[in-house]
C-alpha cells in the first residue's frame, strides 16, 4: 500500500490532480467557515451584476446575490451529485460486469446485450427525458440517482472485460477444484485483483456525474431546491449574461467545473499509468 502511494506521488499528474481536487473539497466543505455564505441574501444597494468589491469579491448575480457564495454552494452541490452518481453507476456496473464476465455463457450474453443497449442509446437523451418527466421534487439526490442509473453501461463493459480475463487464471481453477462457490471466488479471488480498476472507474463516474449535472442544469432540468454550478450557468444564460458579455456571471462557474473534472482526469490517468505495466513501459 505504501509502496503504491510512493509510486503515485512520483507522478506530477497525480500530485497536481489531488492538489486541485482537495482544494475543491476544501472550498466546498470548509468554505462557509471562512466566508459568509448566504445564497438568499440580496444586496439592493449593489444591484444586479455589480462589479467586484470588498463586500462581493466576484460581484453579484442578476438578483444581487454574492457570487462567491453561489460558487461555494454550487460546488458543494455539484460534488454531491457527482458522488451519488458515481457510487450508483459504479456499483451497478461492477456487479453486472463481474457477474456476467465471471459466469460467462448465456447469462453473460443476456447481460452484455442489455449493456450494449444502454450504450447505443445516448445517455444524455435518456437523462433529459427522465428529468423533464419529473415536474416536482427534482432534488440533488434525485438528479444524482437518475444520472447514476443512466451511466453505468460503459463501466459494466470495462469490468466485464477484466473479469473475463481472470476467469481462466490458475488460481481461479484451483479454487473451483477445492469446491469454492462462485460468490466466494468472486469476492476472494477476482474482486481483489480489480479493486484498483474499480476505483479508477469510480473516479471517472464521479467526473461524468458532475458534467452530466451541469449539462442538464444548463438547459433548465437541474435540481429545483438547490444551487449548483449548472444552475448558475443556466441563470446566467436566461438573464442575458452571455449575450451582454457579462463574463463574471458564467466564467468562474465554468472554470470551477473544468478544474474539478480535469483534476479527476489527472488522478485517473496517473493511477492507470501506475497500475498498468504496459503503460509504464
Amino acid at each position: 500500500m505504501w509502496k503504491l502511494l510512493r509510486n503515485l506521488m512520483k507522478s506530477p499528474m497525480f500530485v497536481i490532480g489531488v492538489g486541485i481536487f482537495f482544494l475543491s473539497l476544501f472550498v466546498a466543505i470548509l468554505g462557509p467557515v471562512f466566508y459568509n455564505v448566504d445564497i438568499n441574501a440580496r444586496d439592493i444597494v449593489a444591484g444586479p451584476y455589480a462589479p467586484s468589491s470588498s463586500e462581493h469579491l466576484l460581484g453579484t448575480d442578476h438578483l444581487g446575490r454574492d457570487y462567491v457564495s453561489l460558487l461555494i454552494s454550487g460546488l458543494r452541490s455539484s460534488l454531491y451529485v457527482g458522488l451519488i452518481a458515481g457510487v450508483i453507476a459504479t456499483t451497478i456496473g461492477v456487479f453486472i460486469g463481474l457477474f456476467g464476465g465471471f459466469r460467462g455463457g448465456w447469462i453473460d450474453e443476456i447481460l452484455n446485450m442489455g449493456t450494449n443497449l444502454f450504450i447505443v442509446i445516448p445517455q444524455f437523451v435518456i437523462l433529459v427525458l427522465i428529468s423533464s418527466a419529473v415536474k416536482e421534487g427534482r432534488s440533488l439526490t434525485l438528479i444524482g440517482l437518475i444520472i447514476g442509473l443512466t451511466s453505468w453501461s460503459w463501466s459494466a463493459r470495462a469490468v466485464r472485460a477484466q473479469a473475463s480475463s481472470l476467469r481462466s487464471r490458475d488460481h481461479i481453477s484451483l479454487a473451483r477444484i477445492n469446491g469454492a462457490s462462485s460468490l466466494t471466488i468472486v469476492v476472494k479471488h477476482v474482486l481483489p485483483y480489480l479493486l484498483s480498476y474499480v476505483f479508477m472507474v469510480f473516479i471517472m463516474q464521479v467526473s461524468s456525474g458532475i458534467l452530466s449535472e451541469a449539462s442538464i442544469s444548463m438547459i433548465g432540468l437541474g435540481p429545483l431546491d438547490s444551487t449548483s454550478l449548472g444552475i448558475i450557468l443556466n441563470q446566467a444564460k436566461d438573464n442575458g449574461a452571455l449575450s451582454d458579455s457579462i463574463w463574471i456571471a458564467f466564467l468562474p462557474a465554468t472554470l470551477v467545473i473544468t478544474l474539478t473534472v480535469f483534476a479527476l482526469y489527472l488522478i485517473n490517468t496517473s493511477m492507470e499509468g501506475v497500475f498498468n505495466p504496459r503503460l509504464r513501459k
